[in-house]
């Protein structure tokens, strides 16, 4: 509550209300009362219950002096919102209790001026306007806390997504360590074997020398081409990398059983040699054709789904495209995020939506880079 706003109210607020129920006895007293109500009202922030409890006291002393002639509760109407703000609902909704009880004795039993029905309808009235006025403020403190909460769970939620792509980006990179030492440890022994073999018949058989050295050299610039898209990736450190060992291109029949398995014909076709394919890109393929499989088996309501990789020199491109039912506007979410994520991270680009023909279809275009 504005520290100011709660004093302006009471002192309009008191004056006009006793002249509106009949109250205003004398109008130096209206002022008096009002003038003290507010100077209460300003230190209620600080000392609601105390306010409120003075409060009250002084309306009784004028309402008992025959100083103001009606209302026991709603002069102290900024006490009680003040009470109910500082958390203390159940004391301001006794404190209320006790006056309103007060002024039925008082009322009823002391004051003959008025008789019993006058009595019930100013008391009832005001024990209603109190009721009132508690709900809502007790209403605007439940609206607070829960605002407070949401703003701390969304703070939460913030602090616990950075720290899961805090973990997400070092496991990358562990996958990254992972595939270097396979390419490096795989290079060096196939590349030992062949010149051991080169070297063991360099005398007696040239042609097979020649041979195994131009292996050895394939594999060697294989290697380069493998560790060169790695250390890429790598030395992008907002960019995904490869978050865990895959399958590659190898493991696509295999993952193509596994969705055929789920109810779904799912038909695999290449297209050009695959040979030349990188294993970072080879590791990309695998991760975009099985999150476009687990969205068609998952989301699209499909019964056909046909992945297509065609390969050429410069480039892959993979294309999976189901007869299921394309939503109208695609969202990105975590699965389609993160093949798009890969695959721009490999200097590629990734569209998801509706296909050509209906249903769905995810289409990659993967650079591959020869050393």
């Amino acid at each position: 509550m504005n520290r100011l706003l709660a004093p302006a109210v009471t002192l309009a607020g008191v004056p006009a209300g006793l002249a509106v129920t009949g109250g205003n006895v004398d109008t130096v007293l209206t002022v008096v009362l009002a003038f003290w109500l507010a100077v209460l009202a300003f230190f209620a922030q600080a000392w609601s219950r105390t306010v409120l409890v003075l409060s009250l006291l002084i309306i009784a002393a004028l309402r008992g002096g025959f100083f103001v002639g009606s209302g026991w509760v709603w002069p102290a109407g900024a006490a009680f919102v003040a009470v109910v703000l500082a958390g203390h609902l159940r004391f301001a909704a006794v404190a209320g209790g006790m006056a309103l009880l007060y002024g039925v004795a008082w009322d009823g039993y002391i004051d003959h001026t008025h008789g019993g029905e006058w009595t019930l309808a100013h008391v009832g009235g005001e024990a209603l306007l109190l009721a009132a006025v508690l709900a809502a403020s007790a209403a605007f403190v439940s609206t607070r806390r829960w605002q407070h909460e949401m703003a701390l769970r969304l703070e939460q939620d913030q602090h616990e997504r950075e720290l899961d792509a805090r973990r997400r980006r070092a496991e990358e990179r562990v996958g990254i360590a992972r595939d270097l030492h396979d390419v490096v440890s795989h290079t060096l022994a196939v590349v030992g074997v062949h010149l051991n073999v080169a070297l063991d018949s360099f005398d007696d058989d040239p042609d097979e020398a020649r041979s195994s050295l131009r292996l050895a050299q394939d594999v060697r610039g294989k290697a380069m081409t493998d560790l060169k898209s790695l250390v890429d990736v790598l030395r992008d450190g907002g960019a995904p990398a490869l978050a865990e060992p895959s399958e590659g291109l190898d493991g696509l029949e295999r993952l193509a059983e596994q969705v055929r398995g789920a109810g779904l014909t799912v038909s695999l076709n290449e297209f050009g040699e695959r040979a030349h394919v990188p294993a970072p890109v080879a590791t990309a393929i695998y991760r975009v054709v099985q999150e476009a499989l687990t969205n068609t088996v998952r989301h699209a309501g499909a019964t056909r789904v046909a992945v297509t990789l065609r390969y050429a020199p410069a480039s892959v491109v993979v294309d999976v495209q189901d007869d299921g039912h394309a939503p109208a506007q695609v969202v990105d979410g975590n699965g389609i995020a993160g093949m798009r994520e890969r695959v721009a991270a490999l200097g590629g680009a990734l569209t998801a939506g509706a296909g050509r023909g209906g249903g769905f279809a995810v289409r990659a275009t993967i650079p591959v880079e020869r050393g």
